[in-house]
């Protein structure tokens, strides 16, 4: 329920966790082994890596050559919603992401700390889980252990008295032998008067081949935490990589949010009962990937745990004066910018997601299908411009599916389904693509009704809080509201809507789109529309700046956590330079995009940062 004070709305407002992220991309692969140990003979697909960290002068980056072309067609802001800034300065013009390493991401983790990769050290054994009194062994029984251990003890158990018994002394034997001597098991046993600890093996000779495989001490939490280093790959992708190097499942790793692709990031992960000391092994064979500063801890992580991000973005070949860039970033450090959705929350291609969601939300399936499967414009993989014009000739799910050498891709998924369950059950086919991807298109619809709206109410409102609007729980006056209080809704069936013109707008909006605002429950229960909230305007923290000048655009302007691992210098900037750079940081919680901040400095839109020369 909702309360009703003076002219306002109050809630309990939580900020959204971080994006949903996508279904697990296929792992890359070239034929690589790390040859110190066997188990890391796996397939792997060649990454394109920079030399020192930084490119090789004259390649492109990984999608560099496709991106522009595929956005000739794609959407522009004013598409998505995207159309108000809160600022008064002048903007100007600069490149976003011309590399990859021009965008660094740390997690702040829940408990408020920037996570950083600075430790590829492994927890040393003994102070990690063996008992302080390591010395409740004497020599001899180690080596009495060591050979039972080894099969060479003929009576099959080792028995140790226990002198000055007490149930701590015991103890302590017990998981002496067990974290010294994996494979073996220990009982308490009483023979004339004395008690004695009886070592002996848990299983048969099969344990000896790999003793530690399979026994995880009790006292060592169940989760290996692990700081996640990764450059031009995203979180999914990355943890395929791992599983594959250590023989496991990708739904063994946690995380607390996805990262994104095309850029430099630090993450906390986690893994069930995989070893420091396997992890440690896989950065003498990772490509673009490091792993350390290990613990082990008896939970794991979960989405929308962590308290935020925090970016340092470089925008390259700026044409602003020193003064424009400072008016830009002290207007974003002290009133921020609109936190709009992102462009990539809407697709790349001719086709937007949210159109799919909007008719998932309708309920008209063979617009679903037609939507992402036609033939579209625009730069694609050629294998997937032949499937789509197999299905547009032929309507056949098996013979465009032909045309696919993966078929794990989103549209392989889809035409499987319809492969297996015919036309007519649409619904079901649909099900086989993965289900962070299905709702991906209806969040996608929900993202561009909140923009759109969004943009209604800085039109007609402006930066002040005024009758009518949403607001935090907990003021007790309407005057003391800033814009900074106000939140907005995403369309469903579980929120209210702001009393004044804007909140009607809501329900016309929805109703040209064919849909009911007063009945956002689907036929299908995955794709109903609770609805959320989320704040209009986001003010960073931890701001900062700095204008660089360089003159070789292909040396990287980042210090990165890796290099500073190296011993590599950080990079040195001229006094003067054929080059203009703005070096800006600053953090942001969940689910808010550093691209919207970066628009409201540069007041271009953030399709042409990343195309312009």
């Amino acid at each position: 329920m909702f309360n009703v004070c003076s002219v306002f709305f109050f809630y309990s407002f939580a900020l959204m966790s971080d994006l949903e992220s996508p279904p697990p991309p296929a792992p890359a692969g070239e034929k690589r082994t790390c040859p110190e140990d066997e188990e890391q003979d796996l397939p792997l697909k060649k990454q394109k890596t920079e030399a020192d960290h930084g490119n090789r002068a004259g390649e492109e980056e990984e999608d560099g050559d496709t991106f522009a072309d595929m956005m000739k067609h794609g959407l522009t802001e004013t598409d998505v919603g995207i159309l108000k800034y809160v600022s008064d300065h002048e903007g100007f013009s600069g490149i976003l992401k011309e590399r990859y390493s021009d965008f660094v991401v740390h997690e702040i983790n829940k408990q408020g700390k920037t996570v950083h990769l600075d430790d590829v050290s492994v927890p040393v054994q003994g102070e990690e889980h063996q008992p302080k009194d390591d010395d409740v062994l004497t020599e001899e029984q180690k080596k009495q252990l060591g050979d039972l251990q080894l099969y060479k003890n003929k009576e099959g158990t080792v028995s140790i008295q226990v002198v000055d018994d007490t149930k701590e002394k015991r103890t302590l034997i017990h998981k002496a032998i067990k974290t010294q001597f994996p494979g073996l098991e220990t009982k308490t046993e009483e023979k004339d008067g004395c008690r004695f600890i009886v070592a002996y093996h848990v299983a048969g000779k099969k344990a000896l081949a790999a003793p530690r495989k399979h026994f995880w001490p009790k006292n060592r939490g169940s989760f290996c935490h692990f700081v996640l280093y990764k450059e031009n790959k995203d979180t999914m992708d990355a943890i395929n990589v791992l599983s594959k190097f250590l023989r496991s499942v990708p739904n063994m790793f946690s995380y607390m949010g996805t990262k994104d692709k095309r850029a430099i990031t630090v993450q906390e992960i986690a893994v069930l009962r995989i070893t420091a000391d396997r992890l440690a092994h896989l950065n003498k064979c990772l490509l673009n990937l490091k792993v350390g500063n290990f613990s082990y801890k008896n939970h794991p992580l979960k989405l929308g745990e962590l308290q935020g991000n925090h970016f340092t973005v470089i925008i390259r070949n700026i044409s602003g004066t020193g003064e424009q860039v400072h008016q830009a970033m002290t207007s974003l450090k002290q009133t921020g910018f609109i936190n709009y959705y992102g462009m990539q929350r809407f697709g790349t291609t001719a086709v937007p997601t949210q159109h799919v969601g909007r008719a998932i939300l309708r309920n008209n399936w063979n617009q679903v299908v037609d939507l992402i499967l036609k033939p579209r414009p625009g730069a694609e993989k050629e294998y997937l411009v032949h499937c789509r014009e197999e299905w547009a000739k032929t309507q056949d799910p098996e013979a465009a599916l032909k045309k696919l050498p993966n078929k794990r891709c989103l549209e392989g998924q889809l035409l499987r389904g319809l492969s297996m369950y015919g036309k007519k059950n649409i619904v079901t086919a649909f099900g086989l693509i993965p289900r962070n991807n299905r709702l991906m298109y209806i969040h996608s619809y929900q993202s561009f009704v909140w923009n759109t709206m969004v943009s209604r109410r800085i039109q007609a409102f402006g930066l002040k809080a005024v009758a009518g609007d949403l607001v935090l729980r907990g003021t007790e006056e309407a005057e003391q509201h800033s814009i900074h209080d106000i939140v907005m809704p995403l369309p469903g069936f579980d929120v209210i809507y702001p009393s004044h013109h804007i909140g009607d707008g809501y329900r016309e909006l929805l109703s040209a789109d064919g849909l009911d605002i007063d009945n956002m429950r689907h036929k299908v229960r995955d794709y109903s529309l609770a609805g959320a909230y989320r704040r209009i305007i986001i003010r960073p923290t931890d701001v900062s700046w700095d204008v660089i000048q360089y003159d070789d655009p292909r040396i990287s302007l980042v210090h990165t956590d890796f290099e500073k691992l190296e011993n590599k210098p950080a990079p040195v900037f001229n006094t003067e330079g054929k080059y203009r750079a703005l070096r800006m940081e600053f953090s942001l919680p969940p689910s808010t995009y550093a691209t919207m901040a970066v628009r409201e400095v540069l007041k271009l839109d953030t399709r042409r940062t990343k195309n312009e020369c």
